[in-house]
């Protein structure tokens, strides 16, 4: 019960104990003016909402974190006669939304529209709804409201920053295209076709080719000539922190700000998803096979694969990822690298500043693998301190270390990222500013 209604209710009690003890008609018409003025304001918020439809329209159900989303509102007045006020209420869970509105005046057999701008500020799936309808009475006694279900889910990737070079180690294939060995195994590299032998497995057989040629053909596939590079994201809840951040939410600076802004969310997760994504098409780039390993709630492993697609597949993961794992970060690594394969690269992206960082990279170097160190100053995220100090013992094993601090250019940090070097030549990032 709205407070506009109980202050009716007030009246029209005041007004019958009036006339019950008075006797004089003016309280009659007092209450004869209540009644009436609560039937109909109750009879036009039964039909405020008939024939009122709302729909949600959208260019893209995918963009990237930084990047203006714009959404069309469109609220359908189908009744022959006109709607005083209708509310939209926008539901979704969308960092800053900016989707409800009040209109006014709707005209019998009208179409109301508005665009809604939102600068995207942080990664994740996010229901478009659902929208809720709200209206009544002139005097609002009687408030109603309708909500329409989800119909689209709008999905925000981490953010690319350019990577125009980066650590690349040599692998145990040295040579690249120079190495072509047929393999039995299934690997990303298809070679060429010959016509099925008895035994071969289905899952070889090359349909197109099977079709043009009228006759079963199979794949042959090579070894892959360069060595893997691995990704392995720290997604323990214990080593991540953040600092108290708002989306901008002002209309007014959204539509005069540019199309798309370079700052990043204050906030270790959303930092290491952007580096991870970089990296990882930078490497693509160089048709390097790219895997992806990271322990939040749950095990999250992309075997290592090359193209387009793998980035596709990458980044709906990194999109999902929420850093609230409890495995620590460096027996789930160090767990996992004894099945790498010798000669692979193995970028660690972690905001903790453990020594057992430091050791996890021993670790690595022992197992042949090519360890590379992106490190996330905590400090400057309101976490713990010492990663300046974990940035100069992993330099002192001859390992490329970037340290990257919060409000900090993300591409130029890894732009400038230093190549392999000896531990005598080798200077720690942190210690060379």
């Amino acid at each position: 019960m709205s407070n506009s209604l109980r202050v009716i209710l007030g009246l029209l009690a005041f007004s019958l104990f009036g006339f019950v003890t008075s006797g004089q008609s003016i309280y009659a018409r007092l209450s004869y003016l209540w009644v009436f003025l609560i039937l109909g304001n109750y009879l036009l918020a039964r039909i405020a909402l008939r024939g009122i439809e709302v729909n949600r329209k959208a260019r893209l159900v995918k963009a990237q974190v930084g990047e203006i989303y714009e959404e069309n509102f469109e609220v359908h007045n189908r009744a022959r006669f006109p709607r005083i006020w209708v509310e939209i209420r926008d539901h979704s869970g969308l960092p800053g939304a900016r989707g409800s509105r009040v209109l006014s005046l709707i005209g019998p057999r009208k179409t109301r529209s508005y665009v809604s701008r939102t600068r995207l500020a942080q990664r994740g799936a996010y229901p478009l709804g659902p929208t809720e309808l709200r209206s009544g009475d002139p005097f609002g006694l009687f408030p109603v409201s309708r909500t329409f279900p989800t119909q689209q889910t709008l999905t925000v990737y981490p953010r690319l920053v350019e990577v125009n070079s980066f650590p690349s180690p040599p692998g145990l294939l040295p040579g690249g295209e120079a190495i072509r060995r047929r393999t039995h195994q299934i690997t990303p590299n298809a070679a060429t076709v010959r016509e099925y032998a008895t035994g071969d497995p289905l899952n070889r057989i090359h349909w197109t080719s099977s079709a043009r040629r009228d006759r079963l053909m199979v794949k042959e596939f090579e070894l892959d000539p360069l060595a893997e590079v691995w990704l392995f994201l720290d997604a323990e809840q214990q080593s991540q922190a953040s600092l108290p951040y708002t989306p901008e939410t002002d209309a007014g600076s959204i539509l005069l700000s540019d199309k798309v802004d370079n700052r990043l969310a204050p906030d270790t997760a959303e930092y290491a998803a952007s580096i991870a994504a970089s990296l990882a098409r930078y490497f693509l780039r160089q048709r390097r096979s790219v895997g992806f390993m990271a322990a939040g709630s749950s095990l999250d492993v992309l075997p290592a694969d090359r193209g387009g697609r793998q980035l596709s597949k990458l980044m709906e993961r990194l999109a999902l990822m929420r850093a609230d794992g409890d495995v620590p970060y460096t027996g789930f690594v160090s767990s996992q690298a004894r099945y790498l394969t010798r000669g692979s690269t193995v970028i660690l992206i972690t905001p903790a500043p453990s020594d057992e960082i430091a050791l996890l990279v021993d670790q690595l170097l022992r197992l042949g693998l090519r360890p590379i160190a992106v490190l996330l100053d905590a400090s400057t995220f309101d976490g713990e301190e010492g990663s300046p100090a974990l940035a100069s013992a992993v330099g002192s094993l001859g390992v490329p270390c970037i340290l990257i601090r919060e409000g900090q250019d993300v591409a130029a940090a890894l732009r400038s990222a230093p190549g392999f070097a000896t531990a005598t030549q080798f200077v720690a990032p942190s210690l060379a500013t």
